[in-house]
């Protein structure tokens, strides 16, 4: 096939740059783009990139030019905001061309983490007692909330914003906590009951035909066992930060035969009624009474090749190529039935 992939740079690209594999993964810590661009080059399609930053021209100019049969989407912001992730899609959508993953209507829900969380509670999908505090209009008190809790911008992604600092246990630190998210993001803040238990991901495949993969988790060999455990930007990103504290994903340890059901028929659920589409990752947590609560879900996960979907795709079955390829496959059929 002759597939374009499609990805975003925090600045506008230059007229000549050419972003091989090895640019991609050295130079601009892109290691999605390259592990995926690797793997197409494997499977023999034709390929072309295009990396866009504020110029939604050069993409349909791209698009006519090359005329692909399909788009490998992999951008994640458009003019170096994240809040404009789904208009990309929207825009391959408005010009009829076959892209892989989720389509913009998923992305606005699941981006709008109170809203999401909301059709959730709806569909009888447990989650976290939480509160909003608006930029423009903050909070002054949180009447009858449950303490900890967890404090984290809305609209940001991969743990942006959230710090061992996002962990509070009263109403002071957490209006502190806010104030200080209204400031550093200019955004509104998320404020969560924090729940204590074992960190969780579920990665889901498909569009009609959902394939659930084994479980992965998230361990904290070196943290004090009375200590408070979650994902931080450092605990998912800095190696140093996680090998001094024993941070580590792999695949979740022993589950009983009933909760390994539960957790594949809540993900499909979660997958479904946010319209999740192409693939996608559901974050958990599992308290100590094997109570499941949906902690937000992940449209267009990381597919590096080493992080938590490919990994976790590898252990049912489905080794890097072929999840690719599927990928590909899956949005042929969207677009061609």
């Amino acid at each position: 096939m002759k597939i374009l992939v499609l990805f975003d740079l925090y600045r506008a690209p230059k007229a000549d740059e050419v972003f091989s594999a090895r640019v991609l993964k050295e130079q601009e810590d892109k290691p999605t783009e390259a592990d995926v661009l690797r793997c197409l080059g494997r499977l023999g399609h034709e390929v072309e990139t295009l990396a866009v930053f504020d110029n939604v021209l050069s993409i349909i100019e791209k698009l006519k030019a090359f005329e692909p049969d399909v788009v490998f989407n992999l951008t994640e912001s458009f003019h170096a905001s994240r809040r404009n992730e789904p208009n990309v899609p929207a825009l391959l959508e408005l010009l009829r061309v076959p892209y892989t993953g989720a389509g913009p209507d998923s992305l606005l829900l699941c981006k709008d983490k109170p809203l999401a969380k909301k059709v959730l509670h709806y569909h009888g999908v447990r989650i976290a007692q939480f509160r909003v505090s608006g930029h423009a209009r903050p909070l002054k008190k949180l009447r009858r909330f449950v303490f900890p809790a967890f404090v984290k911008p809305i609209g940001e992604e991969s743990s942006d914003g959230i710090s061992q600092a996002s962990f509070v246990r009263d109403e002071k630190e957490a209006l502190e906590r806010c104030a200080f998210i209204h400031e550093s993001f200019q955004s509104d803040a998320l404020i969560e009951e924090y729940i204590e238990g074992r960190e969780l991901y579920l990665s889901v495949l498909g569009d009609k035909r959902l394939s659930i993969f084994p479980p992965r988790e998230m361990f904290f060999q070196h943290v004090a066992e009375d200590a408070p455990k979650f994902a931080t930007f450092k605990s998912k990103w800095d190696d140093g930060y996680r090998k001094k504290w024993g941070i580590k994903n792999g695949p979740a340890k022993a589950l009983s035969k009933e909760l390994e059901e539960r957790l594949e028929k809540l993900a499909r659920k979660v997958y479904r009624v946010l319209k999740i589409r192409g693939l996608g990752r559901i974050d958990v947590r599992l308290t100590p009474d094997d109570k499941v609560v949906v902690v937000e879900a992940n449209p267009n996960p990381s597919l590096a090749r080493e992080d938590d979907f490919a990994q976790s795709a590898s252990a049912g079955g489905l080794e890097y190529d072929q999840l690719i390829q599927k990928i590909l496959d899956s949005a042929i059929v969207r677009w061609t039935a």
